[in-house]
């Protein structure tokens, strides 16, 4: 690897003394205001050196007895004859998802829902309208194209719209999977995403008998999550709370044994401008749920978002400030002895402390659009994501890979559609993620990117994402310093569910 980016640290140090490039690894690094660096490797290891054993590493004079310098051999700073060796297998297991097909199926059953959320990333159609919902046969097709997938983890994930408002085939679906897993024998799990506002208890009992996870959206306290997620029929916030701990009073009757950990209830919040002054009161609602994280998305420009931009957006700064003191406030709940955690804290955080890919598709290098997830609409075509999904639905149909009538599983993934999704989302060679510091834990979201720039490859230092992501990443690591906070977050990593795909 080249050592270019060192000739800023030869002008640093104010020296003309040879740089020891035969006895250092490639690093990346970064210098705070208090004179400590930050540095990286490409297999996402780190260390923090303070100015004179930063200059001794980068010069060879460190003792090669001392803790510093065996510190940094262990972690594959150092280039001694078990480098290579050492090197290649660690980069070898974070790599290790692509040896693995496809896992997350997202099946759109429907594409008509019954809220009128004035974030709708998916465009969805009124219940009214006709012709969006998956009927048995396309719901029979996608599944035996599911079943392709060379993945042995298969997670097959209900979305819409309301996806409830097309129940038979949901049942349908779970029934002819398990069916035909009996044969495949792969890991085989199912996932609802829903409102819940269509919820009964005929519904819920067969789901939970079938071990269907449940996931919905609650975008915090009742004022927020109202004004956010419009329902005409009903208070949106009470009914979604009135299932919450319907489902999780069932959970606890059914699974007495260790399964209950496995099976909890999981809800996703979209962060908009009305979010930002309430975070303290949205924490507490998840926290007073029982829930035991909440995920700060922000926005993305998909759908009716896309429209909204006075109503519901930020700019990167306003997000990233709401996340510190988010953030902050989460830490001293745990400090004060209650265990709860950030998600998107944690996705960073498994890179961080695990040097492993998280389950987030998006935060993967390459990420998973193509080859670690696909998206089937209701009428069988299928998209390199929900995203890409997400972006037909505003007229462009650039992220279609085909449909599962017309093109067999091997056409779908093979073609210069997930090739290309693949290098414009490596962020190896990338210009503005290779020199950046915090490379070993970026990811890039293609279809992200061409909503914004028409262009799959980023525009990094101009993008809304890219901003935030770094923003995060960099307070994580400032608040690792503490070895307090340091033991919080890798409690946090540990009780995270493990990933379901590979």
């Amino acid at each position: 690897m080249s050592h270019k980016p060192y000739a800023k640290i030869m002008l640093d140090l104010q020296t003309i003394e040879k740089f020891a490039q035969d006895k250092i690894a490639y690093f990346r690094f970064k210098r705070f205001e208090d004179g400590n660096y930050l540095i990286t490797n490409e297999y996402g290891k780190f260390l923090w050196l303070n100015e004179d054993n930063f200059k001794n590493f980068v010069l060879d004079k460190l003792d090669m007895s001392g803790p510093i310098y065996k510190e940094l051999k262990e972690k594959l700073f150092i280039l001694d004859k078990e480098y290579l060796g050492r090197a290649i297998r660690q980069y070898a297991q974070q790599k290790s998802f692509l040896k693995f097909g496809p896992s997350l199926h997202i099946v759109v059953v429907t594409l008509r829902c019954n809220h009128k959320c004035i974030y709708c990333h998916a465009s969805a159609k009124t219940c009214e309208d006709k012709g969006y919902d998956m009927d048995m046969k396309t719901a029979k097709q996608t599944v035996d194209t599911i079943f392709k997938t060379t993945n042995d983890a298969i997670a097959i994930e209900f979305q819409g719209g309301e996806p409830l408002l097309n129940w038979p085939v949901i049942e349908f679906i779970i029934k002819y999977a398990k069916e035909k897993n009996k044969l495949e024998n792969k890991n085989l799990v199912f996932r609802l995403v829903s409102n819940f506002s269509l919820l009964d208890e005929d519904k819920k009992n067969f789901l939970i008998n079938e071990e269907v996870n449940f996931c919905t959206s609650l975008d915090g306290d009742e004022e927020t999550h109202n004004f956010n997620r419009i329902y005409l029929e009903a208070n949106s916030y009470q009914e979604t709370v009135k299932w919450i701990k319907n489902i999780n009073q069932a959970y606890d009757d059914k699974y007495h044994d260790k399964k209950r950990n496995y099976f909890s209830i999981g809800a996703l919040i979209t962060v908009t401008r009305k979010t930002l002054g309430n975070y303290q009161k949205v924490i507490d609602t998840y926290i007073d749920l029982g829930f035991r994280n909440i995920s700060l998305r922000y926005l993305n420009p998909f759908g009716f978002a896309a429209d909204t931009q006075k109503t519901i957006w930020y700019d990167p700064q306003e997000f990233i400030e709401f996340y510190k003191k988010s953030l902050d406030y989460i830490l001293q709940k745990n400090i004060d002895g209650r265990i709860f955690y950030e998600s998107q804290a944690v996705f960073h955080l498994r890179k961080i402390l695990l040097n492993e890919e998280p389950n987030n598709l998006e935060m993967r290098s390459p990420c998973g659009a193509g080859i670690g997830q696909l998206a089937y609409n209701y009428n069988g075509d299928v998209y390199t994501c929900d995203e890409g999904r997400m972006i037909a639905r505003m007229g462009d149909e650039m992220f279609k890979l085909g449909n599962i009538f017309t093109n067999n599983f091997e056409e779908l993934i093979n073609n210069d559609l997930c090739k290309s999704i693949c290098s414009a989302s490596c962020t190896d060679g990338l210009a503005g993620y290779n020199e950046n510091v915090y490379k070993p834990y970026l990811g890039v979201c293609p279809i992200y990117n061409y909503s914004i720039h028409g262009n799959i490859f980023p525009a990094m230092k101009t993008s809304f994402r890219w901003q935030i992501d770094e923003a995060m990443i960099e307070y994580l690591f400032l608040k690792m310093k503490d070895k307090k906070i340091l033991d919080i977050f890798t409690e946090w990593v540990k009780r995270s569910k493990p990933p379901i795909a590979k």
